[in-house]
């Protein structure tokens, strides 16, 4: 082997290696798995349709609340689960208020660390922080003093969170429901003002899609993202059953390079799942 033949093959080898790693980047990309938020009786249903994972509820199903003994009967279950629980949402109860004037951020750390704890036991990553009854504004309560107070308890979470290897998902609600983070443009500048690299922002396409936001933004975020939820606009349901289209938002993702997972929220039933599974794969790589 000269050298004028290797340098004509190998440059043709390493172009053609190079085309089918940029190929493959874009064909090939996705999200690192594709579930549902549900309960864990529903887990051989989701599998069967094609899903990777549960998303389980962290109220019921972590129990922080709960003795030891409650959380134990759970764990076995999550154990024989035919799929994994990897993510929780439903995180903090209403009564314990993150902002206003009755925020009580210390019985919210104590309740965080029982939860994390039992998270780490059960090999559940992410942790997505909505609870829009703990955060919603009461009383014409500031923002701006809302922010405040988020801020430093995601600054305190996230050293919590941090020694069972759980990240925090801050998710941007709609509007109807909350009136505190509502776009992820929002959602973002909180995360970052944490400044902790446990604490990490959620993308939820439903809410986007109610609050009218631009797919577009979240080539902003997209350094910040870390989980994902999609449901369809009108009512909420899985993907498929009402024809969204979700290619734009899809093509933001791709672009930043997102990576994490996706699950199905909303209102859907067992018999959606397979087509919602199909419509999602094949509309990301349409994208």
């Amino acid at each position: 082997m000269n050298r004028r033949w290797f340098t004509s093959h190998g440059a043709v080898g390493l172009l053609l290696a190079t085309a089918h790693v940029a190929w493959s980047k874009v064909e090939n990309w996705s999200f690192k798995a594709l579930g549902a938020c549900s309960q864990l009786k529903n887990a051989e249903a989701i599998k069967a349709a094609g899903g990777d994972y549960i998303e389980e509820s962290v109220r019921s199903f972590l129990k922080p609340n709960q003795p030891d003994t409650e959380w134990q009967k759970k764990l076995a279950e999550a154990k024989a689960s035919p799929l994994p629980v990897l993510a929780c949402n439903s995180f903090i109860p209403g009564s314990l208020k993150s902002t206003g004037e009755d925020a009580n951020h210390e019985g919210i750390l104590q309740y965080v660390e029982t939860a994390f704890k039992r998270a780490q036991q059960a090999g559940i990553k992410i942790i997505v922080f909505g609870s829009s009854g703990s955060r919603r504004l009461e009383n014409d309560f500031p923002k701006e003093k809302a922010s405040e107070q988020f801020i430093a308890l995601l600054k305190k979470m996230g050293p919590v969170a941090q020694p069972y290897g759980v990240t925090i998902v801050v998710e941007p609600l709609r509007r109807q429901e909350c009136n505190f983070i509502n776009t992820v443009v929002e959602g973002a500048a909180i995360v970052e003002k944490a400044d902790h690299p446990n604490i990490r922002l959620l993308c939820d396409l439903y809410h986007m899609l109610q609050n009218g936001e631009d797919p577009n933004d979240l080539k902003k975020v997209g350094h910040l993202l870390k989980h994902a939820h999609i449901a369809e606009k009108e009512k909420c349901s899985a993907p498929g059953v009402m024809g969204d289209d979700f290619r734009p938002f899809f093509a933001a993702l791709k672009e930043v390079g997102y990576q994490g997972r996706i699950s199905i929220e909303g209102r859907w039933k067992n018999e959606d799942l397979p087509n919602a599974y199909k419509v999602i794969r094949e509309q990301a790589r349409e994208a």
